[in-house]
């Protein structure tokens, strides 16, 4: 990216043309100059140009999962959904830097608008934001208030890298869950948290998937603690003691998500048809919200589930509209 910067900076005649636009811009103003470049190149589109965009721009072609299967598999997760949580219908964007402030990840990992947005690639980025929010107004009443913030969504996401796996689009529809609250010793926010998380989507596999498929549950702590025994009594029995089918274990060999989960997070697989372990949802701790309010006793807990795997890999027929 810097080689192309640098190569429009030489060919304008402009040396920092990209900082000056950035630094010496307020934003409105750049907004303002981004506007009007592309209302005079819009102006310029023929009907024909813009047929061929669609035909050609991969992130605006259509899904090619149903849209009925995907309705009946959200309509079956907010039947599981634990009454803890309130679910959200998001905005299309949300502010420029969500991507980018708090996890690591670079802005062009999404992308950005002229209105100094950002379409959302990344719907528990946004949860946390109304989490920090809700949490920021409990602790105005109570600065040590443990009360937790659960949130849910179902969203589609827009993410602007190019995949080579053809199974993969740029855009897509995923299920999420934000639990936000206050460092209550011993992990205890985070077990209880990770555990409404984790039945949630064990429940709403087996209902959508049918009780007999075959489900693992891998467990994954990053801190250098010794927390197994902990976890194993708190987390892994009660959920061993409701799901028998399912199989659970820590997975120390785990190296995904470090350093961008905390300590704790969580995988879950499922068997497809022609016997591959596909992993489905993905979780852990973050802490996105300590960095929002600049307190280091805020927890937050996320995970997500990509909808249109669900929905493609396990050869879910979907039921006629007028079904009952």
């Amino acid at each position: 990216m810097n080689k192309i910067v640098e190569r429009i900076e030489r060919e304008v005649g402009i040396p920092g043309l990209a900082k000056i636009l950035a630094e010496q811009l307020a934003p409105t103003d750049l907004q303002s100059i981004l506007l009007e470049v592309y209302r005079l190149r819009s102006s310029q589109l023929r009907p024909a140009d813009v047929l061929t965009s669609y035909q050609k721009n991969r992130f605006v072609q259509p899904s090619v999962v149903s849209p009925v299967s995907l309705f009946q598999w959200e309509w079956i997760a907010f039947a599981n959904l634990p009454t803890e949580f309130q679910l959200l219908a998001l905005s299309p964007v949300c502010p420029l830097g969500t991507i980018s402030a708090v996890a690591d990840l670079d802005q062009n990992w999404c992308v950005t608008t002229l209105r100094n947005t950002e379409v959302i690639s990344d719907s528990t980025k946004v949860l946390a934001l109304e989490c920090a929010l809700r949490r920021r107004k409990l602790r105005k009443v109570n600065p040590k208030s443990i009360d937790p913030v659960h949130l849910a969504t179902s969203h589609r996401l827009l993410r602007a890298q190019h995949y080579q796996n053809p199974k993969l689009s740029s855009h897509f529809s995923a299920l999420v869950l934000c639990s936000a609250g206050r460092d209550q010793g011993n992990l205890r926010f985070e077990v209880t948290a990770l555990g409404l998380h984790i039945q949630f989507y064990l429940r709403t596999l087996r209902a959508f998937l049918g009780p007999y498929i075959t489900l693992k549950l891998s467990v994954t702590d990053f801190s250098s603690k010794d927390n197994k025994k902990l976890l194993n009594d708190q987390l892994l029995s009660p959920i061993r003691s409701e799901f028998e089918r399912v199989d659970c274990v820590f997975n120390d060999s785990r190296t995904s998500g470090s350093g961008y989960y905390v300590n704790l997070c969580f995988h879950i697989h499922a068997t497809t048809p022609s016997g591959q372990l596909l992993e489905l949802v993905d979780g852990g701790s973050v802490d996105w919200t300590q960095k929002y309010l600049g307190n280091a006793k805020e927890r937050l807990v996320i995970s997500g589930i990509g909808s249109e795997r669900v929905c493609t890999e396990f050869e879910i027929s979907p039921l006629p509209w007028n079904s009952t």
